[in-house]
């Protein structure tokens, strides 16, 4: 374990890398890369020159070296300069959170989602996305809210941060707030939420920062109407990213799905959505985007004018596992590594809303660790554990109310 935080590049264990056979990453590049790729071929009607640029992706991935972006690309310059001492050498030996970010852009690259033509601004995900909001098992997930709406305060927030914890688990949706507890297999391994509720009052400014479309993100916009509607909250802002990444992150477009998908379903679910019209038509609920949520680093690197923002809200809500390897770094940290000394950094108040999907996690006692370790179950990338942290919110604790 490593002593109490900040944590400095002196100390920090090393980044994650994708030439670890045993490691999550390996798993990425040599399995899901693939998949999503044909994909993605499969389900747009696209030209010889897509198709074979994807291809060539998936070659260079495969058996080649990092090239760069074209001269064409707007962003060409930034990210020739991000990858000084990157390119030309194999994917898989660069840190994994710098390469799968490159991927996805260079999966808009090879698609023309940038380039003018018919191609511009098709988003190459927006299949999957979509497959999720028209599922039929989504209906009654949702028409589940309005027995959340019939809980006690206490529980009916709690059942609602749950929800946009669990979100993008097809299996669970709104129906966690009518149960009495998580199935055993699904449980969260760390819960500040206590610390989140604190932090909170009818003045608070909040910063939601999303993670995926679809189901999250149907929780995410009734999270955030719970805020505002019951003076947990006085504003809060979305941040979305501004264009595809990471196959369902949320973009704009999204949103506006969403909230119309929520329109559509009767009783508490249509209810919501009015709020949150009327929120956003009066200020109190905006949406915002940083082209810092699609570049490559973690949030020790965020531009001033992000970091500013940050630092203005009470709280920041981070969510998802990608934001949570930005947070902490996406590195080799022993798990009972305090969570509030590697996030000591942050400009404000920060909590996270985390199912584990990647080897990253700190945070954890050393019995919880034990414990799982045990199971002898991938733990930390199957999915079927969540956490809820939450750093720098002491200071604002004892002069906030709950509702």
């Amino acid at each position: 374990m490593l002593p109490p935080g900040p944590y400095h590049d002196a100390v920090q264990p090393p980044e994650l890398r994708g030439s670890d056979p045993g490691g999550f990453a390996w798993g990425v590049w040599h399995d899901r890369t693939p998949r999503l790729i044909a994909q993605i071929r499969d389900a747009h009607p696209y030209g010889p020159a897509q198709r074979r640029a994807l291809d060539d992706l998936l070659q260079e991935i495969s058996a080649g070296v990092m090239r760069p972006l074209g001269p064409h690309a707007h962003d060409h310059a930034s990210w020739s300069a991000w990858g000084t001492g990157l390119f030309g050498r194999p994917w898989l030996e660069a840190p994994f959170l710098w390469s799968e970010s490159y991927f996805y852009r260079r999966v808009l690259d090879a698609t023309g989602f940038f380039a003018p033509g018919p191609w511009r601004w098709v988003d190459p995900f927006e299949h999957l996305k979509a497959a999720e909001l028209s599922d039929p098992a989504l209906e009654p997930d949702l028409a589940a809210l309005d027995d959340v709406e019939r809980l006690p305060a206490g529980e009916q927030r709690q059942a609602k941060l749950l929800a946009s914890l669990w979100g993008n688990r097809a299996d669970l949706g709104f129906r966690i707030g009518a149960s009495p507890g998580l199935p055993n297999m699904d449980r969260l391994i760390a819960d500040d939420s206590p610390g989140l509720w604190a932090a909170l009052g009818p003045g608070a400014s909040v910063v939601l920062v999303t993670d995926n479309a679809g189901r999250e993100l149907l929780a995410d916009l009734v999270l955030a109407d719970h805020l505002l509607h019951h003076g947990l909250a006085g504003a809060v802002t979305l941040h979305v990213k501004p264009w595809p990444y990471y196959v369902s992150d949320a973009v704009t477009a999204d949103v506006v799905t969403c909230l119309r998908r929520l329109a559509g379903t009767l009783r508490s679910p249509r209810d919501a959505a009015a709020r949150v019209h009327s929120a956003m038509a009066d200020g109190r609920l905006r949406l915002g985007t940083h082209e810092f949520y699609c570049a490559p680093w973690d949030y020790r690197s965020m531009p001033t004018d992000l970091a500013g923002e940050l630092a203005r809200a009470t709280l920041t809500i981070l969510k998802g596992d990608l934001n949570y390897r930005r947070l902490v770094g996406d590195r080799a940290w022993p798990p009972d590594t305090p969570f509030g000394g590697v996030v000591s950094y942050f400009p404000g108040p920060v909590a996270v809303l985390r199912t584990l999907k990647s080897d990253v996690v700190t945070g954890l006692s050393p019995a919880t660790v034990a414990e799982l370790d045990a199971t002898g179950q991938p733990w930390r990338t199957d999915g079927n554990h969540g956490l809820i942290q939450v750093a720098g919110t002491d200071w604002i604790a004892a002069s906030s109310s709950v509702q």
